[in-house]
């Protein structure tokens, strides 16, 4: 059997990785909040008395050096006991309200990271949102300005980043939109809001990249927004290789909406900046793991490699990808899952922590030879459109290679970190790593390695079965890929 080659070239830059790409998500959904972030009736020394935020999952969080963390808040202000506890249509439960837009700003202090808030465009109007952004950002003499500080919060928060609303395409969203209504609305509220306050950064409610809504919403509204957000959940099926070939989707969304992005600049005569926001992403199959239920997915190996396979393509398309928010934070279809008692790392945490920690400095463009077909993967896709596309691509520019990589120059410019992902599930692969001319290769390298011989493996309370485990390796020029294995060279 041939094995791929990989060719990295540290002159070959794409653009720097935004650290941004490593994101987080929170929702009113489930346990990520109450029980997950917040968890002030805990009986078991897991939260700040002063807070109520659960210390084992910030500690858990700053390993995985979140930047910015997206989230959705409707009522949460002033005493909590005064706070209306009112019915969650989109996931058939109750909202108390009791975690606001004062905690969550105080919880992303504690964190380190930066707060990005999604406004209401379903049931929300105008109103709201202004009213919202004044009471986050405003320095004025104004009602919610002074409310802000009644309440104890003196200063504005100066919360950068704002959403124009969140899958108003979808049919369970109450006030579900036309592409071309949602567009014209949120095109009235960008102005609104940036009179208000013009240094706030404005995202695009898309859909996948791939779909009519993007080319509809960008070609009105890239004058007045700052990104484009678009969202995709990939699914196992109960096959690895559904699994892991899933973010191939991702992949071409993100293509395709940078050729939306150009032709909405083209037709509008627009000279900005205006790149992807990929807000929600993750595996996600809501057979197993309902939404109406709260979403718990517990993850396998086959799991963290789909998730290592994301990451791979974020870092591919550094030059249009500036954020990227896995969801959830916390306990929904998250890395983390927590009890009253503590908390377990899913396999996913995994991938990310080493992404985040290591995959940061200049992407580099790589390429990965396809010698044979057994070095990629033919057989049937979710979404069916990556195999539609591959089958007629060139090997060597398959969507579906087995071996799957990115690569990056560190700051320093003094170190290539690769991060290689294989996809196979039967087959290990000897794969040369070649380096572009004039560049030394150090023969004593550190290898950070997720895989277990079990592609089933799962991790539980007490029981991490599945980890990063770190290796001192002599590098001859060639490296072996265990079949099923994630590894940041």
């Amino acid at each position: 059997m041939s094995s791929p080659t990989v060719h990295v070239d540290p002159a070959r830059i794409i653009d720097e990785v935004d650290p941004r790409i490593y994101s987080g998500f929170t929702e009113h959904m489930g346990r990520c909040i109450y029980g997950g972030l917040y968890d002030p009736e805990n009986q078991h020394g897991l939260i700040d008395p002063k807070t109520g935020f659960r210390t084992d999952v910030l500690d858990a969080l700053k390993d995985l050096n979140v930047p910015l963390v997206s989230y959705r808040w409707q009522d949460g202000i002033g005493p909590r006991e005064l706070r209306p506890r009112r019915p969650e249509l989109a996931w058939l439960s109750e909202e108390s309200n009791q975690f606001g837009t004062d905690e969550f700003i105080e919880w992303c202090r504690t964190l380190g990271t930066e707060p990005y808030i999604c406004l209401n465009m379903g049931t929300g109007t105008l109103e709201d949102a202004l009213a919202w952004v004044e009471y986050c950002n405003s320095s004025a003499n104004t009602y919610y300005a002074n409310l802000r500080r009644k309440n104890g919060h003196e200063e504005p928060y100066n919360v950068k980043y704002w959403s124009l609303g969140n899958e108003v395409w979808g049919p369970w969203q109450v006030g579900q939109m036309e592409s071309q209504d949602y567009a014209k609305k949120a095109f009235q509220w960008a102005k609104a809001l940036r009179l208000l306050d013009p240094s706030i950064k404005l995202i695009s409610c898309g859909e996948t990249g791939f779909a009519d809504w993007d080319r509809v919403t960008l070609k009105k509204l890239a004058p007045v927004v700052d990104y484009h957000s678009i969202h995709l959940y990939t699914v196992s099926e109960g096959n690895h290789a559904v699994n892991v070939m899933g973010p191939a989707a991702a992949e071409r969304g993100i293509e395709i909406t940078r050729g939306l992005i150009d032709l909405a600049k083209i037709e509008g005569n627009l000279s900005k900046e205006l790149t992807v926001c990929f807000d929600e992403w993750n595996v996600w199959d809501p057979v197993r793991a309902p939404g109406e239920k709260g979403a718990e997915e517990h993850y396998d190996l086959s799991d963290a490699l789909a998730v290592a396979a994301w990451l791979n393509v974020f870092v591919r398309k550094a030059d249009i990808v500036k954020i990227a928010c896995i969801a959830q934070s916390v306990n929904v279809i998250s890395p983390i899952i927590t009890s009253p008692t503590g908390l377990f790392r899913q396999t996913t945490y995994y991938p990310l922590q080493l992404f985040a920690n290591l995959m940061q400095g200049s992407s580099l463009d790589v390429f990965v030879s396809a010698p044979s077909p057994d070095t990629f993967y033919n057989g049937p896709t979710v979404p069916k459109f990556v195999q539609d596309l591959t089958s007629h691509t060139p090997d060597n520019s398959k969507l579906t290679k087995y071996v799957d990589v990115s690569a990056v120059l560190a700051a320093d410019k003094k170190e290539v970190r690769v991060a290689i992902v294989n996809r196979s599930d039967t087959e290990a692969f000897t794969v040369p790593i070649l380096f572009g001319p004039a560049v030394s290769v150090s023969e004593d390298i550190k290898v950070h390695e997720v895989w277990s011989d079990n592609i089933k493996e799962s991790n539980t309370f007490g029981a991490e079965k599945v980890k990063a485990v770190v290796k001192d390796v002599k590098f001859t020029g060639s490296y072996e890929l265990k079949k099923h294995s994630f590894q940041g060279i």
